[in-house]
């Protein structure tokens, strides 16, 4: 018998997870910062996290998506992540929670 994984909690854990990353440059997580697009979860516990940059030129263009998959995968029950770089939509400061703006005194 296979253990029932609470979906709700696993996507709570990722969260928590992508709010451990930080832009290199904007002491910003990358949730809040308005990076993250989409994530989807198969049945077999496969992530795939769509997400942007704040630029194309970005310096952590390679990295980034890197450490957010390492991160990702170590979640309990995850067996693989994925992450897709898109730029469209293009990311701008509309982007960012009311908490980062606030961090960033924008508002």
């Amino acid at each position: 018998m296979t253990e029932e994984i609470n979906t709700e909690d696993l996507g709570e854990s990722i969260v928590k997870k992508l709010k451990t990353i930080y832009d290199p440059e904007i002491p910003v997580d990358i949730y809040e910062l308005g990076l993250i697009y989409d994530v989807m979860v198969n049945t077999d516990y496969e992530v795939k996290i769509l997400m942007t940059l704040t630029s194309p030129n970005c310096p952590v263009a390679e990295s980034l998506p890197r450490e957010v998959e390492e991160k990702i995968k170590s979640i309990e029950h995850i067996k693989d992540a994925e992450v897709e770089i898109t730029f469209d939509p293009p990311w701008s400061k509309d982007l960012m929670s009311e908490e980062a703006k606030l961090e960033l005194g924008m508002l």
